[in-house]
């Protein structure tokens, strides 16, 4: 059987002191006298006693915890995130309540009720697709909210966006440069803001230098519909630059592409992600991809948790293009 947890009033008897005395001893600003201090610590290491911070809680208006709501939680972008982000709020202090929202479109009540069971300090809403009814319930009550690469008509809320609009017209150009004459965009058919933001961007880039721009759309944002949209889009022979809004699609349809295929990359058709997750610069893809650096990312949130609703802002995180090996480089001309 397991040990039983050690109490405040299994310290308060062996101290020989109140309940009481024990919660103010271990309540930073909290008034108690040397002596009765000296007796609960030393009573509280001899029992191993821990503070039970759950419990602390129930007694204030909030916690320090900080709630984390994401969903497609097995994306490597949103892992990234999730990494960085707990390690940074664990180092200040504070926890990490991690919310997966995949299943919230159905029902989302249960997530609601645990974000305000646990009275956490702060919402963060990840990168990807929670439903925008999380966002509304959290406002209309009063929690603060953090949401990333999700651009709202609020005042109240800390947004932190990366450079999709500037990222997109990167790759455009790069792909340009490359000699590409007929280009097709991927994206699945989650929809998010930030996939239409760079699919978007990159559509209008290509009409403006007179670049036709097939779109796919696929299903879920994953490495299967990546390889899927492979096997559509390269039916045209004539497309020989396509920009995957996410690495992730980017992996799937490099492996497509290389393999199912035979088309030789960058040679036949240049490749281009965006976010710049770990897997891209394995040797095996060594993908050409914009990088929105995770580090920045997780300082803005971290910025914004010290803010007030009033002191609310809008960051843009800026990104630079990583060339790795997969897009096409146009030979310069010898001289004659």
């Amino acid at each position: 059987m397991a040990k039983p947890f050690v109490t405040a009033s299994d310290v308060a008897r062996r101290a020989g002191v109140s309940r009481s005395a024990v919660s103010r001893t271990f309540t930073e600003g909290a008034s108690v006298s040397n002596e009765v201090r000296e007796k609960v610590l030393a009573a509280a290491q001899a029992l191993g006693y821990r503070v039970n911070r759950l419990a602390q809680t129930l007694n204030n208006s909030s916690s320090n915890l900080v709630g984390v709501v994401g969903a497609n939680l097995s994306s490597p972008f949103i892992a990234k995130q999730l990494d960085m982000l707990s390690l940074a709020l664990l180092r200040r202090g504070q926890q990490c309540l991690l919310l997966n929202a995949a299943d919230a479109r159905s029902d989302i009540a249960p997530l609601i009720d645990l974000i305000f069971e646990f009275r956490a300090r702060a919402i963060v809403v990840l990168s990807g697709e929670p439903p925008s009814s999380i966002v509304e319930e959290c406002l209309a009550n009063g929690v603060k909210l953090i949401v990333i690469n999700r651009l709202l008509d609020r005042s109240d809320t800390d947004m932190i966006l990366s450079d999709d609009v500037h990222g997109s017209t990167l790759v455009a150009e790069r792909l340009l440069a490359g000699g590409c004459r007929k280009a097709a965009v991927v994206r699945s058919g989650s929809r998010t803001p930030t996939q239409t933001r760079r699919a978007e961007t990159f559509i209008r880039v290509m009409a403006e230098r007179g670049v036709e721009t097939a779109v796919w759309e696929g299903s879920v944002t994953s490495y299967e519909t990546g390889a899927a949209a492979a096997h559509s889009v390269l039916a045209d022979p004539s497309i020989d630059g396509v920009f995957c809004v996410t690495d992730l699609l980017a992996l799937g349809f490099l492996d497509a592409a290389r393999h199912d295929l035979g088309r030789r990359v960058p040679e036949d058709v240049s490749v281009i992600g965006f976010d710049d997750i770990p897997q891209a610069s394995w040797a095996s893809y060594r993908l050409t991809t914009v990088a929105q650096p995770f580090e920045a990312l997780t300082d803005a949130v971290l910025a914004a948790l010290d803010h007030t609703a009033e002191q609310a802002t809008i960051r843009t995180i800026p990104v630079t293009l990583i060339e790795r090996a997969t897009a096409r480089v146009m030979a310069e001309a010898v001289p004659a």
